[in-house]
C-alpha cells in the first residue's frame, strides 16, 4: 500500500510539477524588462520551489574532484575496492598523495544515500585516506541476496575493516554508532589483527534511555508489530529488488520533514524571497541541500525493525545483552582502540549523552585513549557537516586521528 500511495501521488502531481517548471523558463525567457518585474520575480520563483519540491530515488553524485592538501588542489578519483548485493566500500584515490592516515567512514542506513555525509568525507580528504561504506538502495536488490539485518551490517563493518588492516581510523556517523562499536567489540575479543587504532562516533544512538527526547519516547510507545505493519511493504515486480520486504525512503524522508516542519517551512520561504532578490548563491545552497535530503533509498524491513527493536526499545548494547550470530558482544574488551564521541548540544534526534555513552562501556580503555567532545551551538546535522564542523569539530577529530596514528607508528625503545 504504501508504494501504491506514493505512485499515485508522483503520478497525480507530476502535471503540476511539470507545467511550473515549464513557466518557470519562460519567464526566465522574457525580455529583461519584463523578466525584471516584481510581480515575475515572484511568480517565477514560486514555480521553482514547487517544481523542484519531491522525492527521488536517484543516487546523488559525490561530485568530489578536487580537494585542497596543503594548499594546493589535489585530483580525487573514486574507485570501488569491495562490493557486495548490498554495499560498496569506495576508496578516494588521490593519486599524488601519500602517507596520509587511512580513515573509514560508516555512515547510516536511514532513507538516505551515503552522499549525505559529502561535507564530512570533503573535509576529511585533505589529511586522510579515505574510504566510505556506500550503501545500496534496498529496493534494487534481489531478493536472491538474502536477508539484511544488524548481523548483516556488523558483517560488513568487519568485511570492510579487514579488507583495510590495522592502520585504519574508523568513523561512524549517526544510526551505525553501535553496530560499529559491537564490530570493533567482536574484533577486540578476537584478539584480530585489524582491530582499528581508533575509533570516532559522532552524534550515534548507543544509550537513547539517556537524555531521551520524543523520538526516543515516541519509540517506546508503539509496539514493533505496528512499525511492521504500517511503515514496510513489499517491493513492486517493477524493480530489481521485486518481492523485498522494505521500508520506503519516502516514509523515513516524511517522518524527518514532520519532526521539525516549521524549519523546512522556513528553509523554503527563505529560498523563494532569495530568489525573488536575485540571490541565486543562497537559493541554490538551499535547493542544493534539499535535492541531497531527497534523494531517499529504501531500507530492508529487517534491518530497520530490528534497529527499532534492539537500538531503541530494548537498549540492548547498553544492557550488555547485544548479540551477533549468537555472540555477545561486549565492549569492555576493547583495548587496543582509542575512543573518541562527539556530540551537538542542540541535537534534537541523538540527545547530548546518548553517543557519550560508549565510554561507560568501554571500561577496558585508559583514559589517555578516550575523549568526548561536545559542540555547543549545532544539531544534528550541523555535528557533521557545516561551518562549525570545519572550524571547530573536525580540528578535534583530526588531531585525535593524528594522535593514535602516530602512537601506532612510534617503534619500541626495547
Amino acid at each position: 500500500m504504501l508504494y501504491t500511495a506514493y505512485e499515485w501521488q508522483r503520478r497525480l502531481t507530476a502535471p503540476a510539477r511539470t507545467t511550473t517548471a515549464l513557466t518557470a523558463r519562460a519567464l526566465e525567457a522574457l525580455p529583461a524588462p519584463l523578466a525584471a518585474l516584481p510581480g515575475t520575480r515572484r511568480l517565477r520563483a514560486a514555480c521553482r520551489v514547487v517544481a523542484d519540491a519531491r522525492p527521488t530515488h536517484i543516487r546523488p553524485d559525490w561530485g568530489i574532484d578536487t580537494v585542497d592538501v596543503d594548499g594546493r588542489p589535489a585530483e580525487v578519483v573514486v574507485q570501488p575496492v569491495l562490493s557486495t548485493p548490498f554495499a560498496d566500500v569506495l576508496h578516494f584515490v588521490k593519486p599524488d598523495i601519500a602517507g596520509q592516515p587511512q580513515v573509514l567512514v560508516v555512515g547510516p542506513i536511514s532513507g538516505h544515500f551515503a552522499t549525505l555525509l559529502r561535507p564530512t568525507v570533503r573535509t576529511l580528504l585533505a589529511d586522510h585516506d579515505v574510504f566510505v561504506v556506500d550503501w545500496h538502495n534496498a529496493r534494487d536488490v534481489p531478493v536472491t541476496a538474502g536477508r539484511f539485518g544488524l548481523d548483516e551490517y556488523v558483517d560488513h563493518v568487519l568485511q570492510a575493516v579487514r579488507h583495510l588492516g590495522r592502520d585504519t581510523h574508523v568513523l561512524a556517523v549517526c544510526q551505525p554508532a553501535p553496530l560499529v562499536l559491537a564490530a570493533v567489540a567482536l574484533l577486540a575479543a578476537d584478539g584480530d589483527p585489524a582491530q582499528p587504532r581508533s575509533l570516532t562516533l559522532i552524534a550515534g544512538p548507543i544509550d537513547t534511555r539517556v537524555n531521551p527526547n520524543r523520538v526516543n519516547a515516541g519509540a517506546g510507545r508503539v509496539p514493533l508489530s505496528r512499525y511492521e505493519r504500517l511503515l514496510t511493504t513489499t517491493v513492486p515486480a517493477r524493480y530489481p529488488g521485486a518481492g523485498r520486504r522494505v521500508y520506503p525512503g519516502v516514509a523515513q524522508l516524511a517522518a524527518f520533514m514532520a519532526m521539525n516542519p516549521r524549519r523546512h517551512l522556513d528553509a523554503h520561504l527563505g529560498m523563494y524571497r532569495a530568489m525573488v532578490a536575485g540571490d541565486e548563491v543562497t537559493a541554490a545552497a538551499t535547493r542544493a541541500f534539499y535535492d541531497e535530503y531527497g534523494a531517499v533509498m529504501d531500507v530492508t524491513a529487517e534491518f530497520y525493525l530490528e534497529t527499532l527493536q534492539h537500538v531503541f526499545m530494548e537498549h540492548d548494547l547498553p544492557r550488555g545483552v547485544l548479540t551477533w550470530r549468537g555472540r555477545r558482544v561486549d565492549p569492555s574488551l576493547i583495548r587496543e582502540t582509542a575512543l573518541l564521541t562527539v556530540e551537538g548540544a542542540q541535537d534534537d534526534m541523538c540527545s547530548p549523552g546518548q553517543t557519550e555513552a560508549a565510554h561507560a562501556l568501554c571500561t577496558g580503555l585508559p583514559p589517555e585513549r578516550r575523549r568526548h567532545h561536545l559542540q555547543q551551538g549545532v544539531g544534528h546535522y550541523g555535528v557533521f557537516a557545516g561551518s562549525r564542523w570545519e572550524a571547530e569539530i573536525y580540528p578535534v577529530v583530526r588531531a585525535f586521528i593524528a594522535e593514535h596514528d602516530a602512537a601506532r607508528t612510534v617503534a619500541p625503545l626495547f
